[in-house]
């Protein structure tokens, strides 16, 4: 069965004034841009947020500076 292709899912709000693209007609590339995906994947899913949810937080809730949200997300873009 084709698959239809709708080029609204990879539009990205600007960055800093600039427009940002991902487009995957093999042109020009960068690496850096899969974390934007990533990014926007998350927020639509909540996958983070769901993960998050199922960790107990036993830190001082005084002392915490970053959420568990925030770390797990961290290890996802950030890990090997």
């Amino acid at each position: 069965m084709p698959k239809e292709c709708i080029p609204a899912l990879f539009e990205f709000p600007a960055v800093e004034g600039r427009q940002v693209v991902a487009s995957f007609d093999g042109g020009a590339i960068t690496s850096d841009a899969g974390v934007l995906l990533l990014g926007k994947t998350d927020r639509a899913l909540r996958l983070t947020e769901h993960f998050a949810a199922c960790v107990s937080d036993t830190r001082a809730a005084g002392l915490v500076e970053h959420q568990v949200e925030t770390l797990v997300m961290q290890r996802v873009v950030g890990s090997r």
